[in-house]
């Protein structure tokens, strides 16, 4: 019986040698990357003063279009808010104006044609009232004062015409008092137009 070397089945043998043959490539790669780029450019660093107007004028003209645009969207943003709410307030103040003098009318032809005045006052009167309270709570600081005025003198007028229809006051109490509503109206309905 022969001994010394044993020898190592073939299957074996190649996994070694390919193992082995891994671990070379890999230091050789590593070598390459430690040894690759290893010369450094020769010269001192030196700001070029020439470009550095150039630069600040082209930073400072950014910054001042950043605030240009910053500015411009502000004020997009407050018109919109302007101008949801003067249409909001004049929604509400076409809508309830609306209804009160549909209700007043119906009160209006009662009482020129000997009709149910008492059943056609107290929705006329709830009408007005409830056309004033809209309105009042419709005005806001957005709205101008040429339209917070109007809006305030349809209101007090609107409260008129309530109280002489509930006090049943004379006739030409309640067509004087008609009247400025009439003109309180009109004039707050110009206005949002014009809006």
């Amino acid at each position: 019986m022969l001994t010394g070397w044993r020898t190592v089945p073939r299957g074996r043998a190649r996994r070694h040698a390919r193992v082995g043959a891994l671990v070379a490539g890999g230091t050789a790669a590593l070598a390459m990357g430690v040894v690759g780029c290893t010369s450094i450019i020769g010269g001192n660093p030196q700001a070029d003063t020439s470009a550095a107007p150039a630069y600040r004028s082209s930073v400072s003209a950014s910054v001042s279009a950043s605030e240009a645009t910053s500015s411009i969207r502000e004020t997009q943003r407050q018109q919109s808010m302007t101008t949801q709410a003067v249409r909001g307030a004049c929604g509400r103040f076409a809508s309830s104006s609306s209804d009160a003098v549909d209700t007043v009318n119906k009160y209006v032809e009662a009482f020129n044609n000997g009709g149910d005045i008492p059943g056609t006052a107290g929705p006329a009167v709830e009408a007005l009232n409830h056309s004033a309270d809209e309105v009042a709570g419709a005005i806001n600081e957005k709205l101008s004062a040429e339209l917070t005025d109007a809006f305030n003198t349809y209101v007090e007028a609107a409260r008129g015409v309530a109280n002489a229809i509930s006090s049943k006051a004379p006739v030409s109490v309640y067509n004087a008092r008609k009247d400025e509503l009439n003109r309180a109206r009109e004039k707050g309905m110009q206005l949002c137009r014009a809006f």
